[in-house]
């Protein structure tokens, strides 16, 4: 990976309205329900949901396990949501939901951006946590967001939500 930046996206369209599936997203703790590779979130310092500048842990593992600390960045119920991770905050990961038809489905995208440039140690570690070198991880994240979607999919379309 060079200095530029590590992008990719990943969508689904959802049979819930918009304010469904954002309560969902922007639930940290639930996210080991659907990733394959996030175990879920903590809030921090009091947070006890999302607002900009909340913080929270997130626990990873593939190969092995790992936690991050991830701040808020966007939180717009229905529309939006994203935090950055790590100190430096270089990737950025987040939620957009557009509401289609009449409202009663959404179309979401989860997305990620990271302008961070690992060394040669950071790679190491790369490949040893994922199994995947920095060069093919772009693609092995974009392919999680796919499972993490379809298992977001099924799972909001299985509940029941007020009208």
């Amino acid at each position: 990976m060079t200095s530029e930046q590590m992008t990719g996206e990943a969508t689904v369209e959802i049979g819930v309205p918009p304010d469904a599936v954002y309560a969902l997203v922007s639930d940290v703790t639930r996210y080991g329900e659907w990733s394959p590779e996030n175990l879920g979130g903590t809030w921090l310092d009091g947070a006890t949901g999302p607002a900009v500048g909340a913080r929270f842990k997130a626990k990873n593992k593939r190969k092995v396990s790992w936690t991050t600390t991830c701040k808020v960045l966007t939180a717009d119920p229905g529309r939006e949501f994203s935090f950055s991770v790590g100190k430096g905050g270089e990737t950025v990961w987040g939620y957009r939901i557009e509401a289609v038809a009449d409202g009663t489905r959404c179309r979401v995208t989860e997305w990620f951006t990271s302008a961070a440039d690992p060394g040669f140690v950071e790679k190491i570690l790369i490949r040893f946590a994922t199994g995947v070198s920095v060069d093919g991880r772009a693609a092995d994240l974009v392919r999680g967001m796919e499972t993490t979607l379809a298992r977001l999919k099924t799972g909001a379309e299985g509940l029941a939500w007020p009208n």
